[in-house]
């Protein structure tokens, strides 16, 4: 009940307020709206959520009541970012305000977001200018996320994107190269790590998709030595990301 609860914190309910928080220019990640509802108020808040380019849900009532909190949905419920997104460039001039060649970390539907908070505090410890999500099959800024980054959600930049693999053709035009995380990949202690670099981690249940991964320059591995096959996806995404941070504190210069 307790991760309800803190979802619930950043859900807007009711006509005036959903359409309030959309002018106020909140980010907005879904909005759920009562199937076959199309009176002039909700086609005006589906106008403001194309704008900003917010998934929308079509539902049953059943669903929405379930979802309520206030008995007073009015047919429009959404589900607001508990922080800020900020933008590719964002990051970037992070890591160019500092003087380091760009370290982002991108997730290519991490869905659970205990893991992307996880991933989040990691990304601030092990030095990275920002990490990007997709707006699809993505855990978001939810007050969870926010509270499993254990505060590093004010320190770390996060971009969200439509898709992963143009993101990653974009920043290759700005010198970035890609790792992707594959069991089947090379052992990650022989990889080089350092400069401008860009570490994808996939989904808790697929990994990778293979579009995405094939748009990357190499994988990496982490070694196994246990019964089962893979680490959580957070785990995962902290081995490699402090891999990279020894290369460029001490192995590669």
């Amino acid at each position: 009940m307790e991760k309800e609860r803190e979802e619930d914190l950043t859900r807007i309910e009711g006509r005036n307020a959903v359409l309030e928080a959309f002018r106020a220019g909140r980010t907005v990640d879904k909005l759920f709206v009562l199937d076959g509802c199309r009176d002039g108020a909700v086609l005006t808040i589906l106008r403001e959520a194309k704008k900003q380019n917010t998934i929308v849900s079509f539902v049953k009532k059943e669903r929405l009541n379930q979802m309520s909190e206030t008995g007073q949905h009015q047919g429009v419920i959404a589900q607001a970012a508990a922080y800020a997104y900020s933008s590719v460039e964002d990051i970037l001039s992070a890591a160019a305000e500092k003087g380091e060649d760009p370290f982002i970390i991108l997730l290519d539907g991490i869905e659970d977001p205990h893991n992307l908070g996880a991933i989040i505090r990691t990304a601030n410890q092990a030095g990275a200018h920002g990490v990007i999500i997709p707006k699809h099959r993505s855990a978001g800024l939810t007050a969870v996320a926010a509270k499993a980054s254990a505060g590093a959600v004010n320190y770390v930049p996060v971009a969200k994107v439509s898709n992963i693999g143009a993101a990653i053709e974009e920043l290759k035009t700005k010198g970035l190269w890609f790792v992707c995380a594959d069991m089947g990949g090379t052992v990650m202690y022989d990889c080089n790590l350092t400069g401008p670099i860009g570490l994808v981690i996939g989904s808790e249940g697929s990994g990778v998709s293979r579009l995405v991964r094939e748009k990357c320059d190499f994988t990496a591995a982490i070694p196994m030595k246990g019964n089962i096959d893979s680490l959580n996806a957070s785990v995962a995404c902290g081995v490699l990301a402090y891999e990279i941070l020894h290369q460029r504190l001490y192995q590669r210069k």
